[in-house]
């Protein structure tokens, strides 16, 4: 029993000090998550930190990927782009919901608004020495108006669009739309660093925003 309770306590030790090792001067921690993201077996450490550089929407976020090596934690990739700002959310303010991984895949999950709501969550996978994102699905409305869910995975380019209208009056009938947009390439390092990648549906005119 003293032999396991002694391995915890150096185990959290060394924990505790990668976190402390690479985090952001007077950072806090929002969410640690562990699991493999580059194949090897051996999980990876991803730290989502509120730090206290702010601008106009609030807080800048960082991401952290820590990757060990020769019993060493090494940072595999960060970026401050890949997570929306503190109050990024609109009236609901912080848009941070969660972080995951699944099946080796990175996803981050935001949402924000009031009555009219929104949200989504970026997937990413660790290809060509760094996370390129792969897949975003999200899903945005207002009920008694309408609700549009998207679902576009990057890879394979095929993008599928549909819009539950309720309020037929003012929007018109629902509707659904499958199309293959190919070559958008965006990663942790400059997903939301520049203007939102705007696609527009050739059938239904409607506009996809990234």
């Amino acid at each position: 029993m003293k032999s396991i309770l002694c391995f915890l306590t150096v185990t959290l030790n060394i924990l505790c000090f990668a976190q402390k090792e690479f985090q952001p001067d007077a950072a806090t921690i929002i969410e640690t998550v562990d699991g493999d993201l580059d194949g090897d077996l051996i999980p990876e450490k991803v730290i989502v930190y509120n730090t206290k550089d702010t601008t106009e929407y609030g807080n800048i976020r960082e991401i952290q990927i820590l990757k060990k090596v020769n019993q060493k934690w090494t940072i595999l990739e960060k970026s401050r782009n890949a997570i929306l700002k503190s109050n990024d959310g609109g009236m609901m303010g912080d848009p941070y919901q969660t972080t995951e991984i699944k099946d080796g895949i990175l996803m981050i999950t935001q949402a924000g608004g009031s009555s009219w709501k929104w949200g989504y969550t970026d997937k990413y996978r660790f290809q060509n020495g760094h996370f390129e994102l792969i897949g975003y699905s999200s899903g945005s409305g207002k009920p008694e108006e309408y609700w549009t869910d998207i679902d576009f995975n990057l890879s394979t380019g095929k993008l599928i669009f549909e819009k539950e209208v309720e309020n037929r009056k003012e929007y018109g009938d629902s509707r659904k739309e499958t199309v293959i947009k190919k070559g958008i390439k965006l990663n942790l390092q400059n997903r939301n660093q520049k203007e939102r990648i705007e696609i527009l549906l050739p059938k239904t005119k409607e506009k996809v925003y990234l």
